[in-house]
């Protein structure tokens, strides 16, 4: 994707439909507004727009140190939840034009619109607008299926009343797009579906769409679900004390997630040393819930059948999920910080807009951290072609 030297000489030659120049990165709401901007590239121009950081607007150097915290800040905006789908970036150093600047390359989204904090913005001339809806409706429909993750694609056979409206309009809808926005584009539900992507333009929903809305997610994506078993034991041989599945829309899975973690986590209480009591559970409830929300998000549904299965043994609790390390993501790199690929971008969308997730590629993070603080041991990974599985141990 990396534009040549010559490309971004010609490009800081004056501000245009693919080229914003700012001094630093002190607004970074406008920066902001300049990637979703060229992310949608309203004007077709299918080639990366540019945000020049550490020029002025005539094009003069500001003379901004170019540091590498700078370069950390930069890249930070690709992955903290506000800009969904989460746009394709390349941020790095270069000498333009006889002084040091922070380039932040963005490529056209393959499935726009692109939105901030729910909000389409497109580049019209130097200036970064909102989209109006006839914009967004031809953003809608420049997807291009057969570029796309199985999430994006539509469902063959389905229709739009497999989707339910009503949680659609009542949860997703008022969480995914803004008041604003809301109060002024008086769409169609077709419309506002296939904006969101949660269907094509022509009423087909997506995987995605079935996967967050659908009445019966399973009729469609076989293995859409969580297992959920409890051994009274350390082997899967030993008596099962409970079995449940959790399926259902998105939101109804992650709500019954919940209630199980709930039920099924041990609390010892203790008055030793003071009168005020401790209470020490056997498992930290938000590392177990960042655990399996993380397989849901990031499993392959594609080509297989398999459940997100959630082994809940004496010691420890196995948690499993269909399908090997994806894109950038590899067993040597797998779990750190600010790592982070998706197999299921469209579902790593919603389930941010939904808030189960705060911020991209922290979910591990934050399980380690609950864990320690918890007094429960380093969770182990298990990283292979077929499927991930993650191990926590119960607290001693």
């Amino acid at each position: 994707m990396a534009l040549s030297d010559a490309e971004l000489e010609v490009l800081a030659e004056q501000e245009s439909e693919r080229a914003e120049f700012k001094e630093s990165l002190a607004d970074r709401e406008k920066i902001k507004r300049a990637i979703c901007a060229f992310a949608n590239d309203l004007a077709d121009h299918r080639k990366p727009g540019v945000v020049f950081v550490g020029l002025h607007p005539d094009g003069s150097g500001a003379g901004l140190a170019i540091t590498d915290e700078l370069e950390r800040t930069a890249a930070a905006f690709r992955s903290d939840g506000s800009l969904l789908p989460i746009p394709s970036m390349l941020v790095r150093r270069k000498r333009v034009r006889n002084c040091e600047v922070l380039i932040i390359e963005v490529a056209p989204a393959g499935a726009p619109p692109v939105r901030l904090s729910g909000t389409v913005w497109v580049r019209v001339g130097t200036t970064d607008q909102r989209a109006t809806p006839e914009e967004e409706r031809r953003l809608a429909e420049r997807v291009r299926w057969s570029a796309l993750s199985f999430d994006l694609k539509p469902v063959p056979g389905a229709s739009l009343g497999e989707l339910d409206m009503e949680l659609f309009s009542r949860e997703y809808l008022p969480s995914a797009v803004s008041r604003e926005v809301l109060q002024a584009n008086a769409r169609a539900p077709e419309e506002q579906l296939a904006s969101l992507r949660m269907a094509t333009p022509d009423g087909v929903p997506t995987y995605a769409g079935i996967l967050v809305l659908g009445r019966d997610a399973l009729r469609w994506v076989p293995g859409a679900y969580i297992q959920l078993v409890r051994f009274d034991g350390l082997e899967l041989t030993d008596p099962i004390i409970d079995e449940k599945r959790i399926d259902g829309p998105l939101c109804d899975v992650m709500r019954q997630l919940d209630e199980v973690l709930m039920l099924n986590i041990r609390t010892a209480v203790s008055i030793a040393g003071g009168p005020k009591e401790q209470r020490w559970p056997d498992y930290p409830r938000e590392a177990l819930r960042q655990l399996v929300r993380n397989a849901v998000m990031h499993r392959a549904y594609e080509g297989t059948n398999a459940p997100v299965r959630v082994y809940w043994f004496s010691d420890r609790i196995e948690i499993q999920s269909p399908g090997g390390p994806f894109g950038r993501v590899n067993r040597e790199n797998f779990g750190q910080p600010g790592v982070t690929d998706y197999r299921n971008p469209q579902l790593a969308e919603a389930m941010r807009i939904l808030g189960y997730v705060q911020q991209f590629g922290y979910g591990i993070p934050l399980a380690r951290r609950e864990l320690k603080s918890n007094g429960n041991p380093e969770p182990e990974f298990q990283v292979e072609a077929a499927h991930v599985l993650a191990i926590v141990r119960r607290r001693p």
